[in-house]
């Protein structure tokens, strides 16, 4: 019996999606994934509704590899509504308490000096983190407060941008795992008045560009009218691309002969000519430096695959 035909595209790499305001993190995806008639979708690292900004969307085989950029650093500009404290942390939260905004400059030097570098986070009770199968937001809309721990994260910088009346504009290079909206709920707890935030911009996510980013808008007007794609509308979405090893970069590359490739592509570790000591890596195949997949590094010095690109037939 022959397989059944695929609906949608088998189309591999990444999209740098500007989300917008009011749209979730798998909405935005669904919206791209439709775009594209790709027949496989998933993003890294979620914004919240009311967050915009870069949200790489990864599609086909660039699924596999997406878990390395939940690892990557991240930049944000923030800015916060000081005098008020909601339950969210946010703009979408209820106010739950109201405070005259009393500090000075060097009180908010201090304050913000406080978030540098490796310091230890309590996550919302609004994210997606989970605790015992269910995500924590389940239980903050059920009025349930379940124990959390502290996290290790580091904020590699954070730049003072503005402060006008109940605003504060900042900007922060964050570690994994770090959650812009607990750090102004700290702030504005160590300020006295309390905060929360109102506009929240994702920047830049690992080392991808931000004018690779592209909109809802030009993707819709790129695919032109609903229905089957043309050949040119599918070449100019798929020219908006990145590479679907590119979440990957900053791993070291090892380069395979065409015939070690052959082995390591059947799942076999294979020796090779340069690698690191130990570590994951990122493999190439021959002169053209295809990309086949993620590695380790064994004891012995092989290459042990660990992700593999699987190659459709067209």
């Amino acid at each position: 019996m022959s397989r059944p035909r695929r609906r949608g595209r088998d189309i591999h790499g990444v999209l740098l999606l500007d989300k917008p305001q009011g749209l979730s993190s798998n909405d935005a995806l669904q919206k791209v994934k439709r775009i594209f008639r790709a027949n496989r979708a998933g993003h890294t690292g979620a914004l919240d509704p009311l967050a915009t900004g870069m949200l790489p969307i990864c599609l086909g085989e660039a699924t596999k590899f997406s878990q390395y950029l939940l690892d990557a650093d991240k930049r944000y500009r923030v800015i916060a509504r000081l005098g008020e404290r909601t339950d969210t942390s946010d703009a979408d939260g209820q106010i739950i308490s109201e405070r005259p905004v009393a500090f000075d400059q060097a009180q908010l030097d201090a304050a913000l000096e406080s978030f540098r570098g490796e310091t230890q986070q309590v996550p919302s009770m609004y994210s997606a983190l989970k605790y015992q199968g269910r995500p924590l937001y389940e239980y903050a809309r059920q009025g349930v407060d379940v124990p959390r721990e502290a996290r290790a994260i580091t904020v590699y910088e954070l730049q003072f941008i503005r402060w006008q009346g109940n605003e504060l504009e900042l900007e922060i290079h964050c570690s994994k795992g770090t959650y812009i909206r607990t750090i102004i709920d700290d702030l504005g707890e160590k300020l006295g008045c309390g905060a929360h935030v109102i506009m929240l911009r994702r920047v830049q996510v690992a080392r991808y560009p931000i004018e690779k980013m592209v909109t809802l808008e030009q993707l819709n007007a790129l695919q032109g009218e609903p229905g089957e794609l043309s050949p040119e509308a599918q070449a100019q979405l798929d020219a908006l691309l990145m590479p679907m090893d590119s979440p990957a970069s900053a791993y070291p590359e090892v380069n395979l002969s065409e015939a070690a490739a052959g082995y390591f592509k059947q799942g076999q570790p294979v020796q090779a000519a340069s690698t690191p000591r130990d570590g994951l890596v990122r493999v190439t195949e021959g002169e053209a430096r295809k990309f086949i997949g993620m590695a380790e590094i064994a004891e012995d010095g092989r290459v042990a695959p660990r992700r593999l690109v699987v190659e459709y037939s067209a």
